[in-house]
């Protein structure tokens, strides 16, 4: 390790600083924390999920576990019941004890900025640093905002500083190698990793950045030549051990946990196979007791086997002008509903009293329980994928034309296999047409209710052609309790994650929703409304710290590159130490600004303003060091007396800059009563706007 760097800071100013940015971080988090007393933004989600964890209640979501279950025992530690439904924003909080979830989300929120004082300190050696870089993430209202409510935003920020504190103490030279402390934070780091992780996957960026400290740290201890080469063995030992397999082990704990206690049937069966379904309590699969074949006459439900695939599904709504036929929608519904049952019949409709099984190579038609319209397809193309054809629900009472015939077959199996329930993989191929029943997985627009395309495809070997047959209804065969195999905690691990970045990828704005571009989020160009109505609160970067960090990020690119030139062409002798530390301190922050934010450039995803927060705390830490680096060198060019007053009259200008753009800007985070807009002082600042907002 590197010389250690002698301590000239003042304990009296370290702690008399330190304890400003505590007050303050509680300060401004928990003021009007309670307010508004209804619903805001995410927390129908949120606050929702983790009503469902008190509930043992399965669901849905594309995130990890480990925020939600959080937020649920934090609400279930504090008395809520997990009752209130969660509806929609404005909805009031009425009898509702809310608080303690959102004391949790601030609370975490408030920890962010001491933590971050620490890791600047760590990193810089700089008081005046570490108090810049805190002030900005102090009096950011968009920070305050997220703060403030029942949302996975400062439970994954908290988790993130922290892995970066971790990161920089391990990596420090004032820590000892190998001693009791050093090993107390190598394993505190790997903690805030696998918790990162588990409340977003885009706390796999931090991962990333902690990984290549690691390595860096790794080679330098290589290549120090008065240490034994078995050192870095055992660092990469010691790290392999608390930076990969702890974590990971952690990681599965979460997923562990949340499977054992969601094991109730929820909204969210459907996105699961019927293997998976089977392990939850009251779901239709959970000690199923059914027919084990498939009968003529038959009522049914199809779950496509695709991940995260939905149920065969229609409903009376027929396709809009111009959208092919204008016959019955026919889509895939991740929800069990009484619309996803269909009987099966023979191809030529014909009735006996002989229970027949239906076996693979049968030529068959699908006949819509609710509607009695059959399922056809035809040379029209798909409502999104125009490559293929539409599929709709046609004819009355059953009957209909021959566009409504299917040959139904046994993926890997052979003509005459008997069809079984759950088990047996199905492929449905249209007898003229010559395409297979699939489902693309694009959403439709609101004339579909946002439910997924299904179309026939003339590749017949299209992966998500494949169903199988899930509830099985037939009163002229036995019932019999059958066993699904019942997969794996791993098995189930594995479908659980390959749902969720299924669900990641597919998420797509709906119709009228304001999302934004990456190229929007440094400029602050457009926030998010968080309430509306009565009180408003809108999700907004303060915009002299946010334009402010563009300009220090462009003075560190400049400053970095200019001195290292300096430095390689052998002008001036090697930095001070000062000097050092903080150009060293801000490319390791450039590189964690670039890690979270240049990544969603690629991102197919629908993405919102928040997305950009966590790279706002780089590009702020960033700028608070700049700041000082600059206020240290610039009055060197003036006498000594001037210096001094230039670095005073400076300070003074960027602390009123701030106090008065919180001051002036606070409204947004801590919400305007709307009757008073008019009034109020924020109109008098200029935020006229805000009077008429709408939610």
């Amino acid at each position: 390790m590197a010389e250690k760097i002698p301590q000239t800071k003042s304990k009296r100013n370290w702690w008399c600083s330190f304890s400003l940015v505590l007050i303050l971080s509680v300060t401004t988090r928990f003021y009007k924390i309670a307010e508004p007393d209804h619903v805001c933004w995410d927390e129908t989600h949120f606050g929702k999920m983790g009503s469902w964890y008190i509930n043992r209640t399965f669901f849905f979501d594309v995130h990890p576990p480990l925020g939600k279950m959080l937020i649920g025992l934090s609400g279930y530690l504090t008395g809520y019941d997990g009752t209130f439904p969660f509806d929609k924003p404005g909805d009031k909080y009425e009898n509702t004890n809310y608080l303690g979830m959102r004391t949790l989300c601030a609370t975490l929120g408030a920890s962010i900025i001491p933590m971050l004082f620490l890791t600047i300190d760590e990193m810089t050696n700089s008081i005046i640093s570490s108090l810049f870089a805190s002030l900005l993430i102090i009096f950011d209202i968009g920070l305050i905002t997220l703060s403030q409510y029942i949302l996975l935003d400062p439970i994954l920020l908290f988790f993130m500083v922290g892995a970066l504190l971790g990161a920089v103490k391990v990596s420090s030279n004032q820590i000892d190698e190998f001693s009791i402390q050093w090993w107390i934070w190598l394993f505190f780091t790997g903690t805030m990793l696998s918790c990162c992780i588990s409340v977003k996957f885009v706390g796999l960026f931090i991962v990333l950045l902690v990984g290549l400290m690691t390595a860096v740290d790794l080679w330098n201890i290589l290549g120090d030549l008065t240490r034994p080469a078995t050192d870095t063995l055992k660092q990469l030992i010691a790290r392999a051990i608390f930076l990969i397999i702890w974590p990971v082990t952690l990681y599965s704990i979460f997923f562990y946990i949340h499977l054992k206690v969601l094991n109730h049937s929820g909204s969210g069966d459907g996105f699961y196979s019927s293997a998976f379904q089977s392990q939850l309590i009251g779901n239709s699969l959970h000690n199923a007791s059914m027919p084990r074949y498939v009968a003529y006459g038959a009522t049914i439900t199809f779950k496509n086997h695709k991940t995260g695939g939905g149920y065969l599904h229609s409903h009376y709504h027929l396709y809009p002008e111009g959208v092919g036929a204008r016959q019955q929608q026919i889509t895939t519904y991740t929800h069990k509903d009484d619309n996803n049952k269909w009987i099966i019949k023979r191809y030529n409709s014909k009735i006996t009293d002989e229970v027949e099984i239906v076996r693979s190579g049968d030529l068959i038609r699908l006949e819509h329980l609710a509607t009695k319209r059959n399922l056809h397809s035809h040379k029209e193309h798909a409502p999104i994928t125009k490559k293929h054809y539409q599929v709709t629900g046609y004819g009355e009472n059953g009957t209909g034309d021959i566009n409504d015939v299917w040959k139904v077959s046994i993926i890997n199996g052979k003509d005459g296999d008997e069809i079984k329930t759950v088990t047996s993989k199905l492929k449905f191929v249209h007898y003229l047409q010559s395409c297979v029943l699939t489902t693309s997985g694009k959403q439709l627009p609101k004339w579909a209710y946002e439910q997924q395309e299904v179309s026939c495809n003339p590749n017949l070997r299209d992966p998500n052609g494949i169903w199988n047959v899930e509830e099985n209804i037939f009163d002229k065969l036995e019932n019999v309790s059958f066993e699904v195999y019942a997969p794996s905690f791993f098995e189930r691990f594995l479908e659980s994650h390959a749902v969720m970045l299924q669900g990641n990828a597919g998420l797509k704005p709906k119709e009228g929703e304001i999302t934004s571009r990456p190229w929007q989020w440094p400029i602050n160009y457009r926030g998010q409304f968080f309430s509306g109505s009565n009180f408003r609160i809108y999700l907004l970067g303060n915009p002299v710290i946010w334009w402010g960090n563009i300009v220090f990020l462009l003075i560190f690119v400049v400053v970095f590159t200019f001195n290292a030139i300096k430095e390689q062409r052998g002008y001036v002798k090697q930095f001070t130490d000062c000097h050092s530390l903080k150009l060293k301190a801000c490319a390791w922050l450039f590189v964690g600004w670039l890690l979270h934010y240049v990544p969603f450039w690629a991102m197919g995803r629908v993405l919102y303003f928040h997305h950009y927060f966590p790279a706002v705390i780089f590009s702020s830490l960033i700028s608070g060091i700049i700041m000082d680096y600059l206020l240290e060198d610039i009055p060197k060019l003036f006498s000594e007396y001037l210096a001094n007053t230039v670095r005073h009259t400076v300070l003074v200008m960027i602390l009123s800059s701030l106090l008065y753009s919180f001051y002036l800007f606070a409204p947004l985070a801590y919400g305007m009563n709307g009757s008073s807009a008019s009034e109020s002082n924020s109109t008098m600042y200029g935020l006229k706007w805000m009077e008429s907002w709408e939610f």
